[in-house]
C-alpha cells in the first residue's frame, strides 16, 4: 500500500477506535416492569416503576456511549440545544442501534418545535426498542403538534396500553386533546 493511500486511512478513521458494543437486550427486564406497571396501585408506584423503566433505557452499550447520553442530556437541561443535538448526533453515529440517542436526540427537536425532525428518530427508537413507552408518548406527542390527532391517539393509546401511569396520560382524559372522539375539546 502507498504511504499516500495509508495516511488517508488513517485520517479518515474515527478519533477512537473502540466500536460501539450492541446494546444489552433490555426486553426481558422491560416486560417485568410493563407487568409491574399494570401491578401498580397508586400513582407513586407506578411513577417508581416508570422511573425503573428509564434506568434501563438510559442505560448505554459502554463509557463512551454513557458519556455521550450523559452530556447530550445535561446540555438540553441547561436548555443548551445545539450542543444537546451535537452529543446526541455523536452518539447515534457512534451507536446506532442504541433506542435512546435517537429518543433523546427526538425530544432536543420536539423542544425545538422541529416536530419534522423529531418523527424520524422516535420511528427509529420505536424500530430498536418496540415498547419504548417513552418514545411512543414522544411520538405521539409529536403527531399531535403536527395535527395529526388521530394517529396521535393511536400512538398514546398503544403507550398507555404498556404501561397506564405515563405522565402524558392527562391528554386522553375527557375534554384532553387525545380524549376519545367527541369527549375532546
Amino acid at each position: 500500500m502507498k504511504p499516500i493511500y495509508l495516511m488517508a486511512l488513517l485520517l479518515a478513521a474515527p478519533l477512537s477506535a473502540e466500536t460501539c458494543p450492541e446494546p444489552q437486550d433490555i426486553s426481558a427486564p422491560l416486560a417485568a416492569l410493563l407487568n409491574e406497571a399494570h401491578q401498580a396501585s397508586s400513582d407513586a408506584e407506578g411513577q417508581a416503576v416508570s422511573q425503573k423503566m428509564w434506568q434501563l433505557w438510559a442505560a448505554a452499550p459502554n463509557a463512551q456511549a454513557q458519556d455521550l447520553l450523559d452530556t447530550g442530556m445535561s446540555r438540553r437541561a441547561s436548555y443548551d440545544f445545539l450542543g444537546a443535538l451535537e452529543a446526541f448526533d455523536r452518539l447515534v453515529a457512534y451507536c446506532p442501534d442504541y433506542a435512546e440517542g435517537y429518543n433523546q436526540r427526538a425530544f432536543v427537536n420536539f423542544l425545538r418545535h422541529d416536530f419534522a425532525a423529531a418523527l424520524p428518530d422516535l420511528d427509529k427508537a420505536l424500530d430498536l426498542s418496540p415498547a419504548h413507552v417513552a418514545a411512543m408518548s414522544g411520538r405521539a406527542l409529536t403527531l399531535l403538534a403536527l395535527g395529526q390527532v388521530d394517529a396521535a391517539r393511536e400512538d398514546m393509546d398503544r403507550a398507555l396500553a404498556l404501561n397506564p401511569w405515563i405522565p402524558e396520560r392527562g391528554l386522553v382524559a375527557p375534554g384532553g386533546p387525545l380524549a376519545p372522539v367527541e369527549q375532546d375539546i
